[in-house]
């Protein structure tokens, strides 16, 4: 097959947050390699593993960013932020300061996104962490923290594997937003161009443009796994063509 032609392998990006010592490269490492590492260095800065999952049939190639939770690393890791699909925020639950610290990691979060509706379409897992050890908090009060802000919560172990597998999947899921399935609806409902870009009769160039970028970000095929979202960004596509031709 020719290089032009080959397929673009779908990917989605993951990122873990907590603090240090959490158990975060534990975690990925018990997912995406079935073990258990006992003696393991400090994340510095940031780790980088691949994985490829099958999401709702489709053949995923899952960017995980394990971001180191001591805050000499702020300046290296809030560069990663950018294009978060997915993100898991862990706590250790024999650990109070950990538990504590999540609503720091959760603002540090929406600050680096910056804009409210991608922070929104961010597919978030809390994580307690380390079940197999004496806990200090609660599964109740984790899940309080999780349920009040909409998020998932898992209690995991990556010593024992407990829960983690349960707590990806359900994180791979999450990345299909309900905007995006409503998104895709509408598209393949809309009776004309306008309608599929939400835009009015006569709408400028700017309009127009604005409107693709929104939705763009939405269903872009190289991003989206929800179905039908690829034929859906071709319909966009071909919206936007054809209206700018009426603006000009």
């Amino acid at each position: 097959m020719e290089m032009g032609k080959m397929k673009k392998s779908l990917r989605i990006k993951i990122i873990s947050m907590g603090n240090a010592e959490v158990g975060k490269s534990c975690i990925i490492k018990r997912y995406c390699e079935k073990r258990f590492v006992h003696k393991y260095l400090a994340t510095i800065g940031i780790d980088y593993g691949v994985t490829k999952v099958n999401i709702r049939d489709k053949e995923v190639k899952v960017n995980i960013f394990d971001m180191a939770g001591h805050p000499i690393f702020y300046e290296v890791r809030n560069e990663f932020y950018k294009d978060t699909q997915g993100a898991i925020i862990v706590f250790d639950v024999s650990d109070r300061n950990s538990f504590e610290a999540l609503d720091s990691w959760l603002l540090e979060l929406q600050n680096e996104v910056g804009n409210q509706s991608e922070v929104d379409n961010i597919a978030v897992c809390v994580c307690a962490n380390k079940t197999d050890k004496k806990r200090v908090v609660d599964e109740s009060e984790g899940r309080i923290w999780a349920d009040t802000r909409g998020y998932h919560y898992f209690e995991t172990s990556a010593q024992t594997g407990e829960g983690v597998t349960e707590m990806f999947q359900n994180l791979f899921e999450g990345v299909v937003s309900a905007d995006q399935v409503e998104a895709i609806q509408k598209l393949k409902a809309a009776r004309s161009d306008y309608e599929r870009l939400g835009v009015q009769l006569g709408a400028s160039k700017d309009e127009v443009n604005k409107a693709y970028r929104k939705l763009a970000v939405l269903l872009h095929p190289d991003k989206s796994v929800a179905p039908g979202s690829e034929e859906a960004f071709k319909l966009l596509v071909a919206a936007r063509t054809t209206l700018l031709k009426k603006c000009s």
